[in-house]
């Protein structure tokens, strides 16, 4: 998963919000070069009510700045989306060039995206992860964008916003919470405080400045203090928190429709995801017959999950990535830009709940590197459980995959060289999330590691993740399947790890969209299959791959439409 992507699908919008700012939409757009105008004015006016995403783009003019939590600039935002919204529809088409069309549709589709979010689901008021993200500092504390000291003095800024910001949090969250969140926000905004005790203070040891210093210890005290009673504040939610957390059929369907532009039935979605599991696991069954001839489909997983890194899941991925990068080179299977690099280490305690991630600098930044990220097991698991939590080198390989080569960062290598700053700055959740799942299977299919029946049980058992994900967020939101039903299909139709199933399923209580990584991948595979019937056999994946990503990260019903001409079936 990529934290810039999951920052962008809950932040995207809040735009224009302080009464003081000039006015920046153009009311009465004509022309083509009124366009571009446009989108370079709402991009400006979005950073400067979104920070945080600035911040993250790779805009330093923003560092430490947290953003205004109050109902009524939250207001004031919807109201201004509303209003973006009909500006940019009032555009005629016959203005504009086919780029700046396909353009429109892209910022129009994210401005649908956050009045889901804000004026519908609400998420300010009904969802921590979307303050969690917001407050996550390791942009001054990883990425060596500008000397120790400049991010160390931007940190301590960012430490002095956190009071405010977190009495407007809990002002906002409302009560009793759903149990699930609950647990997630302690796990973050706990361990969040016990970052800056233990580790933040190290980070910045070296910084010889005595002034600094001590404006900085300041600072992060009181960042200890708020987010320690934020964290307070979520635990005493527990005795009263609640298992209602579904969206309900009608917001979910209109969750596809307003965040991703895909219009399919929840009942046939459902199907789609049903066949590809079923798909999966008749894989899985043959390869396990080869892999294991005499065991079970559970013993054939265990023997896979039992070959492990000696050195740890870090070390292991570490080792994987430049075999991955010199096979897409080899056989040419997408272009690579750039000379940009990522990194292996382990996520901080308050991150863990997502097993893997990466940090890739934003589209502002230049040359920095990306860092991906690995979680430890839960201290408080048994050790049967924590070495269970740990991967096989094969299951590890597809998370490598998906993370790195070719799947998120080499997306973003693409999509930071989009012609379009638009398409640079905003990548959706079913892009990048199908485009690295997409990755996982394709390199099987491309023919990495040449038939290996472990490494095939490997890819299998991501895909079967990512199933389980679609049917358990259909379930869980539309048809009334319980968190303990979702976590035994994690177990018995995923395979997972009790650790894992049981993250899983919790996720997908908060996270309905992680729908998107099948949703996506399927949408990926059939437009891949339908752009190489139109191109004829000269076509090669290259050419759809370097196509595809050329695009930025829209909504993929918008790719398929500007490659084929038609949007068609999307699955």
């Amino acid at each position: 998963m990529n934290r810039y992507i999951f920052i962008s699908t809950l932040l995207i919008g809040m735009l224009l919000s302080f009464s003081c700012q000039k006015e920046a939409v153009k009311t009465e757009p004509a022309s083509s070069a009124g366009w571009d105008s446009f989108v370079t004015d709402f991009m400006e006016s979005y950073f400067v009510a979104n920070p945080t995403f600035a911040v993250a783009a790779g805009r330093h003019e923003f560092d430490g700045v947290l953003p205004d939590w109050s109902p009524a600039t939250i207001d004031a935002n919807v109201a201004k989306l509303h209003s973006q919204r009909h500006t940019a529809m009032a555009f005629e088409s016959s203005m504009l060039s086919d780029e700046q069309r396909f353009e429109r549709e892209y910022l129009v589709s994210i401005i649908d995206k956050e009045l889901f979010q804000l004026d519908r689901v609400m998420l300010p008021y009904n969802n921590p992860l979307y303050y969690y993200w917001q407050f996550d500092p390791d942009v001054y504390i990883s990425r060596e964008y500008a000397p120790l000291e400049v991010r160390m003095a931007a940190y301590t800024k960012y430490a002095n916003a956190l009071p405010l910001a977190v009495e407007q949090a809990m002002t906002n969250l409302k009560s009793p919470m759903p149990r699930t969140f609950a647990n997630l926000a302690h796990t973050a905004f706990g361990g969040l405080a016990k970052y800056y005790r233990d580790d933040v203070p190290t980070v910045f040891a070296e910084v010889g400045d005595s002034i600094l210093q001590s404006e900085f210890t300041a600072a992060n005290e009181l960042a200890i203090e708020a987010m320690t009673k934020l964290d307070d504040w979520v635990v005493a939610q527990l005795p009263d928190a609640t298992e209602d957390f579904a969206l309900g059929a009608e917001l979910y369907q209109e969750m596809l429709g307003a965040t991703e532009r895909v219009d399919v039935p929840i009942a046939e979605l459902k199907k789609v995801g049903e066949a590809d599991l079923q798909r999966n696991l008749d894989a899985l069954q043959s390869v396990c017959a080869e892999y294991a001839p005499e065991a079970t489909i559970h013993d054939c997983i265990a023997k896979m999950r039992s070959m492990k890194n000696e050195g740890g899941a870090v070390e292991g991925a570490r080792q994987q990535l430049e075999g991955l990068r010199t096979f897409l080179i080899d056989n040419e299977v997408v272009s690579i830009p750039g000379t940009e690099i990522a990194l292996v280490d382990e996520a901080p305690s308050y991150a863990s709940w997502n097993f893997a991630y990466i940090n890739i600098p934003g589209p502002y930044e230049e040359g920095l590197p990306s860092v991906y990220y690995i979680a430890p097991p839960d201290e408080s698991w048994s050790e049967e459980q924590k070495n269970d939590y740990l991967p096989g080198n094969a299951d590890l390989l597809f998370v490598s995959v998906h993370e790195i080569w070719p799947g998120h960062f080499l997306q973003f290598l693409h999509s930071n060289r989009s012609r379009s700053r638009f398409g640079q700055v905003f990548v959706g959740y079913a892009f990048a999330e199908g485009w690295a799942h997409y990755t996982e299977e394709m390199m099987w299919e491309a023919g990495y590691s040449d038939g290996d029946p472990e490494i095939h049980i490997g890819q299998l058992q991501n895909a079967l993740l990512r199933n389980v994900r679609l049917l358990s967020s259909i379930g869980m939101h539309t048809e009334g399947m319980t968190v303990e039903e979702s976590y035994t299909m994690f177990r018995e139709k995923a395979y997972q790890d009790h650790g894992n199933a049981e993250q899983q399923s919790a996720r997908g209580t908060y996270d309905p969209p992680y729908l998107n990584y099948t949703m996506g991948k399927l949408m990926i595979r059939k437009l891949r299959e339908d752009w190489m019937k139109a191109n004829g056999t000269e076509a090669t994946w290259k050419e759809f791959h370097d196509k595809f990503l050329s695009f930025g990260g829209p909504p993929i019903p918008l790719i398929r439409k500007a490659m084929l001409g038609d949007e068609g079936n999307l699955f």
